[in-house]
């Protein structure tokens, strides 16, 4: 279930964006409807969504060498969360690099 929200986009749209109206915004699996988001960020950041509204950016081309192709498809779902209600999408990053710091202090003593 967790592999159907890929990442949180952090960039100064989506933090003004998150600071004025409470809105996060992911990128997502490409085949998710708008309910089926609602569902799986209720259900996994245990909040209360209002409204998810979501785009598909074009897509962008690639060049190695002389062949060309063009960067993997996705969609973004831009999350608006009931007032006094926060999505805490940092529980990975913190825990990976606690345990980081941990391994490597046990290596050098």
């Amino acid at each position: 279930m967790i592999d159907l929200v890929k990442y949180p986009v952090i960039t100064e749209k989506t933090s003004i964006a998150l600071a004025n109206n409470r809105q996060y915004t992911f990128d997502v699996d490409k085949r998710l409807t708008k309910t089926q988001i609602k569902k799986l960020f209720e259900s996994l950041f245990e909040v209360d969504v209002i409204g998810v509204n979501t785009h598909i950016p074009p897509r962008k081309t690639v060049r190695v060498g002389m062949a060309r192709g063009f960067r993997p498809s996705y969609k973004r779902a831009i999350i608006t969360v009931k007032e006094n209600q926060s999505i805490n999408f940092n529980l990975k990053l913190s825990t990976a690099s606690t345990e980081g710091a941990k391994s490597t202090t046990e290596e050098q003593s």
